[in-house]
């Protein structure tokens, strides 16, 4: 499996690009701010083509290029149906300060083609299977995108803002609720097995076994 991750052009947010090899079809996953340019270069440097972008969630630094992206190429958006509304009004998922700020000088559309991610579907797209694990907490529609392993390859997690490195995602933003961040971490996050790479939304990868042993916020919930 082929993973390429590059940081968006604000807010340090994690693009993500999941082909099976080079050369074949791919995903695109959180298109953040102004990504269009070096998502270019790596369709181009790995010759694949986009079939989907998939969003772990609908805050702004996830899916400002979703709409260029998905249009370019005439492609759909896949996101939970509990952060569809953020896809339609971006601004529901700010703090007040920021859609002040922010809201006079976005310009917004959402994407020709939306489809839902359900909690426990399993995609078949690109070649790839992908199970969605709904884990709400830093917004209500939240997910995980696990893809399985393979021969030596260890499995994949896409976690978007629910777990990081050393930490989780923020949940004092609209939609966020810090009770229902600790059942997903509870729920979905640690049966995971050790062995699982986590490709957080923002900061380094990390692996489940790292975040069990260290996250203290895994370790909360584990008692």
């Amino acid at each position: 499996m082929l993973v390429a991750g590059f940081p968006a052009a604000a807010f340090g947010t994690n693009c993500y690009v999941v082909a099976p090899a080079p050369g074949e079809e791919c995903v695109v996953v959180d298109p953040g701010v102004d990504v269009a340019p070096r998502l270019d270069e790596v369709l181009r440097e790995h010759r694949l083509r986009p079939v989907a972008v998939l969003l772990t969630h609908g805050h702004l630094d996830h899916t400002f290029s979703v709409a260029p992206v998905c249009g370019a190429r005439g492609v759909p958006a896949w996101i939970h149906p509990d952060d569809e509304e953020l896809l339609a009004d971006p601004l529901k998922g700010l703090s007040r300060e920021t859609a002040a700020a922010l809201g006079p000088r976005l310009e917004w559309s959402e994407p020709d083609d939306v489809r839902t991610l359900e909690d426990g579907a399993v995609l078949g797209l690109a070649g790839l299977e992908v199970t969605v694990d709904h884990a709400p907490g830093h917004t209500r529609g939240s997910v995980l995108l696990r893809l399985p392993g393979a021969d030596d390859r260890p499995p994949t997690c896409l976690s978007g803002d629910v777990l990081f490195a050393g930490s989780i995602g923020r949940t004092d933003l609209p939609g966020g609720d810090h009770a229902a961040m600790l059942r997903s971490l509870e729920d979905k996050v640690l049966p995971l097995p050790d062995d699982v790479v986590v490709l957080p939304g923002h900061g380094p990868a990390t692996t489940i076994g790292r975040e069990r042993a260290t996250n203290p916020y895994l370790q909360r919930v584990a008692r």
